[in-house]
């Protein structure tokens, strides 16, 4: 049967002190960490930790210091050892091994990369980046070809044979990423290790750490007190407090659902902007048509929507276009059959389900109707009308969070409502995104942002 998770943490608590048994027997039983634990000669690190984590994906792990972050990635390697709990790498229990076959695990299947760069000042880097390769027993000619290949990876193929002494800080956090790519292990883990950066420099290690992911897909657990640094880089995220994972969930779900207040007041700050996605703020539109329809049936649609665009998809749901009240009327009086023939994209921005919000401000500025939102395959998934993509930013506790805003509660006609069917954590449109109806749904009582003020004249003949 195949192991779908790299990694997966099970009940795991690490106590320091002489009666760490017993304050495992008390956490279990649901004790406060502070309160029940203060006449025991104790400390509770990391508390009933449980997660997974998945091939090839980034999992952070995020907290202020003292939150028990570098005490549990100690532990998914066998550097640490939990008083209670299990850590299953590829399926095997490492809290079960032989020192041994721990150290045989960790040259196989485990790298770290440290926030300090734990370089050898005396090596080149060369060396440096070839040092497991060489712990390990592999040959020196086939250790440096691995090594200078790392090297080149992390864009230090130039500079083998200086010493760590010579280079930038960002030089030398690039030779301990070096080094654990070199090993050729599957997992990584990386304690902290852009902290010590500055800001420009950290965020092009970041950029470099984020191509590398999308060339080899390894498995990366990635700690950090950084809130910016975990939401720009990390697949899913999860917070810690007072040794306990709070929540963990993508920074969308984290941004847009937090669990409690500690997590709420962690993330005020964030600019979701950058973090929120079209998917998160688009909505259903109202006006959709088939191609094959013919401009009768859109001239229909328009007015029982009373909009002033339908959107118009192929067979296969792909978005083509759009066909104005203007155009739908013409077509209409002139005898007009094929639809195909007033459909346009001048009237229209488009932008991917995975947009950042940031980006979709001037397509919504520019187009004349609703933003389209499209998938991966080019199929309608959504719109993102100007009041829509404005109110989403003003509270995530009713726009984002899936609750409708109602014309009253934003003040007035032209507020259209947040995504409908989010469950609060993420909307369904942004986990997979159906293809629009054939036809809107003209059942649906109101969604003002799409709403025409005047609503298109009725043609002559059709039926009131």
């Amino acid at each position: 049967m195949e192991i779908v998770s790299a990694l997966r943490v099970k009940s795991l608590y690490k106590i320091y002190g002489n009666r760490a048994d017993k304050a495992v027997e008390l956490l279990r039983d649901g004790a406060d960490r502070d309160e029940k634990l203060a006449d025991l000669p104790v400390t509770a690190a990391v508390v009933d930790a449980n997660f997974e984590v998945r091939r090839g994906e980034i999992f952070v792990v995020m907290g202020l210091s003292g939150s028990g972050k570098s005490t549990l990635i100690r532990m998914l390697n066998g550097l640490l050892t939990p008083s209670y709990g299990t850590v299953e790498v590829d399926g095997v229990d490492i809290t079960t091994l032989r020192p041994s076959a721990l150290r045989k695990l960790r040259r196989e299947k485990i790298s770290m990369v440290f926030q300090h760069f734990a370089l050898l000042p005396h090596r080149s880097v060369l060396d440096n980046a070839g040092y497991a390769l060489e712990v390990a027993g592999v040959p020196r000619a086939e250790r440096r070809e691995r090594a200078h290949e790392a090297l080149r990876m992390v864009g230090l193929d130039g500079w083998a044979d200086k010493l760590p002494q010579e280079l930038s800080g960002g030089m030398r956090q690039r030779v301990g990423l070096a080094r654990a790519l070199a090993a050729g292990t599957d997992i990584m883990l990386m304690d902290e290790a852009f902290s010590a950066l500055d800001p420009l420099i950290r965020r092009e290690v970041q950029d470099q750490l984020l191509e590398l992911q999308a060339d080899l897909g390894k498995t990366i657990v990635f700690i950090t007190h950084d809130l910016n640094e975990a939401m720009r880089l990390g697949d899913r995220i999860a917070v810690m407090r007072d040794g306990r994972i709070v929540q963990i969930g993508t920074a969308e779900q984290i941004l847009t659902d937090p669990s409690n207040d500690y997590v709420a007041q962690f993330v005020a700050d964030v600019d979701r902007t950058r973090i929120l996605t079209a998917s998160s703020v688009m909505e259903r539109p109202l006006g959709v048509v088939d191609v094959n329809s013919g401009p009768r049936v859109a001239a229909r649609v328009l007015r029982e929507t009373q909009t002033s665009a339908v959107y118009v998809t192929g067979r296969d749901k792909r978005f083509l276009g759009t066909v104005t009240a203007d155009a739908a009327t013409g077509a209409v009086r002139d005898g007009r059959q094929n639809l195909q023939e007033i459909v346009s994209t001048d009237h229209v921005r488009t932008v991917a389900d995975d947009t950042p919000v940031a980006d979709i401000f001037a397509p919504c500025a520019e187009s004349p109707h609703p933003v389209a939102v499209v998938d991966a395959d080019g199929r309608l998934a959504g719109v993102i009308p100007r009041v829509t993509l404005l109110s989403a930013l003003g509270s995530v506790g009713t726009e984002v969070t899936g609750e409708p805003t109602r014309p009253e509660a934003a003040g007035g006609p032209g507020a259209g409502p947040a995504p409908a069917g989010t469950d609060g954590t993420t909307t369904p449109a942004a986990r997979t995104p159906d293809p629009a109806p054939a036809v809107a749904d003209t059942a649906t009582p109101e969604v003002p942002a799409q709403v025409m003020a005047d609503p298109p004249l009725r043609l002559e003949g059709e039926p009131a």
